[in-house]
Parts: C-alpha cells; sequence; structure tokens
C-alpha cells in the first residue's frame, strides 16, 4: 500500500487512540463517582457512545492491519490497557462492596443500586471488543499465510 496513506492512517489511528484514552478516564470517573456516591449521581449514560468510540478505533486499527501485511504481526499493546483496566476497577469495586456488606448497592433511603452492574456491561463490552479484534487479526494472519 502507498506509504503516505499508511502513515495518514497511523496519525489518525495514533488520535483515535488518545480519545479512548480520554474518553475512557471521563467514563471511569463518572463510573467510579456513581458507585461511590450511592445513588447521589446516577448511573453515567456514557457506556454506548464509549464502546462505540473503543469499536471505531478497533476496526480503524484492524483496517490499517488488512490494507498494510507488513502491520498485521508488528502492533502494540495500548489496546490492551482499556481492557485490563477496566477488568481491574470492575473486580476492585466488586470486592469493595463485598467487604462493606453492599453499602454501596444500596442507597441511603434503601433503594437497590444498579451502577456495579452498568460498570460490569462496560466492563464485558469493552472485552468483547478486544477479543474480536484479536479473532479478526487472526484470520488475517491465516488469510495471508496462505496467500503466501
Amino acid at each position: 500500500m502507498h506509504e503516505p496513506i499508511i502513515k495518514s492512517e497511523l496519525r489518525i489511528n495514533n488520535i483515535l487512540f488518545w480519545l479512548c484514552f480520554l474518553i475512557t478516564l471521563i467514563a471511569i470517573f463518572m463510573a467510579l463517582l456513581s458507585f461511590f456516591s450511592r445513588g447521589v449521581y446516577p448511573p453515567s449514560q456514557i457506556g454506548m457512545f464509549y464502546v462505540g468510540i473503543l469499536i471505531i478505533y478497533a476496526l480503524h486499527k484492524e483496517a490499517i492491519r488488512f490494507l498494510d501485511k507488513s502491520k498485521i504481526k508488528k502492533g502494540n499493546k495500548k489496546g490492551e490497557f482499556f481492557v485490563y483496566l477496566w477488568i481491574i476497577i470492575t473486580a476492585g469495586l466488586y470486592l469493595i462492596d463485598f467487604l462493606t456488606k453492599n453499602y454501596y448497592s444500596i442507597s441511603e433511603t434503601g433503594e437497590k443500586l444498579n451502577s456495579i452492574v452498568q460498570i460490569s456491561f462496560i466492563a464485558l463490552e469493552v472485552g468483547a471488543i478486544f477479543i474480536l479484534a484479536r479473532i479478526l487479526k487472526l484470520i488475517m494472519i491465516k488469510i495471508f499465510q496462505k496467500n503466501e
């Protein structure tokens, strides 16, 4: 593929990564605020937007790999950061809630709160995006190996 085009796409992908990073921090901040406030702040509604941005980033990255075979086996581990971060935070929140005997799952007025459930969904969606991107990469490697 034409090198200037690939360089341009890599630059765009880098920008998309940093946008994902920023939105990840915002989503995590909102999720933690919702969890620790015990209902004072409602569960964040950013999940669908956040997951959509991650899908755009992951698909763009895989498209670059598909268009430029030399990028397939290379690649950084930046995407893994999002997965590990959400898994660690979610597991930590479950542990905190367990150790506090569901203190953060029940509001001061006695209502059941679902912020930890929404955080779990985001963590699972981020993990699913990561796994699907890895599967696409493996499929492309297999296709290119057959053609060589």
